[in-house]
């Protein structure tokens, strides 16, 4: 089943003119009214106490619930966060949730890096809980038992890095977690790890970098293949490897970061996504609450207390614009 949350008249019209009244796919969908609207820019403050009808609260509350097993949203990140952290509340043992994102890497596949701006300070202890939930969502969203864990330094010596990495490392290498170390920025991309753990200021640094970076190289590629006529021939030539080349790096592929931390699985996608971005977020989603993941963090969680002394099945997922 899944759940669409907003205004009801436009989206009931939008399914009308695309679906039949008999259409079996459209039995599988309900409207959920919600005739609050979070703009992109609002104030997560504002949000949270303002508007208390929007499709982005009434998505999360039936996450809570228990009317849907994750949501969905393509709205403000900011308001998402705050009014997840809200109606959610997080996990024992969680200080703070994490923007969690798969990117992919020269091996053909993803790695998991977080946090990406959720928390621009943080301590040890938030580092060590973001490596135990970045595994986690790995094996939820990947079925990679153990997946490898590396701290993101400014070098793989030990001695590197300011006293927060140093400590977060000696908490990694006690968790049980598969931690293997310091990884540096340009192993991001390398394929060698699974998780890379960060906190939000580096990581949202270095996500808008690369974004910034794929512009570019785009950019260049169209100018050189349209400088000249025979530029122009040489592009049709080379057509196919180019297409093979922007599938491989489409970030519609890679669309759908997770709110890891909060009693309930949540999901963010890319406010301009396009539909196939969005399909692809919303699998993930689904993918993550019905792989038990908020089951696989507390497990990671009791594990790490021990330590230290101290059911499958399809998901509903609710949709909010």
């Amino acid at each position: 089943m899944l759940l669409l949350v907003g205004r009801q008249a436009e989206i009931e019209s939008g399914l009308a003119s695309r679906l039949g009244a008999s259409d079996p796919l459209r039995q599988r969908l309900e409207v959920i009214d919600a005739p609050e609207v979070v703009a992109m820019d609002e104030a997560p403050a504002s949000a949270l106490r303002g508007k208390r009808r929007s499709s982005m609260r009434l998505a999360i509350e039936a996450v809570r619930d228990g009317r849907a097993d994750a949501c969905l949203s393509a709205g403000n990140t900011g308001a998402l966060m705050a009014i997840s952290r809200f109606v959610l509340r997080m996990l024992p043992d969680i200080e703070r949730p994490a923007i969690a994102f798969q990117m992919p890497n020269r091996r053909g596949g993803t790695t998991t890096m977080l946090d990406l701006g959720a928390n621009v300070d943080c301590e040890p202890a938030h580092l060590l809980q973001f490596g135990l939930m970045g595994s986690a969502l790995v094996t939820a969203l990947q079925g990679r038992e153990s997946p490898s864990v590396a701290l993101l330094n400014i070098g793989e010596e030990l001695i590197k890095g300011n006293d927060t990495v140093k400590q977060a490392g000696v908490l990694l290498r006690e968790s049980g977690l598969n931690y293997v170390g310091y990884a540096e920025g340009n192993d991001i991309y390398g394929g060698e790890v699974d998780v890379i753990v960060c906190d939000g200021f580096v990581g949202n640094v270095a996500l808008k970098t690369s974004e910034g970076l794929a512009q570019m190289m785009g950019q260049f590629i169209r100018e050189e293949f349209g400088r000249s006529l025979v530029s122009k021939l040489m592009a049709l030539a080379a057509a196919p490897v180019l297409r093979r080349f922007k599938h491989r790096v489409d970030p519609d592929r890679y669309n759908g970061a997770a709110l890891v931390g909060l009693r309930g699985v949540v999901f963010k996608s890319h406010g301009s996504a396009s539909p196939a971005a969005f399909e692809a977020a919303l699998r993930r989603a689904h993918d993550a609450a019905g792989n038990r993941l908020l089951d696989r963090i507390r497990d990671s969680l009791e594990q790490v207390r021990a330590r230290s002394g101290a059911p499958d099945g399809s998901a509903a997922v609710a949709l909010s614009p």
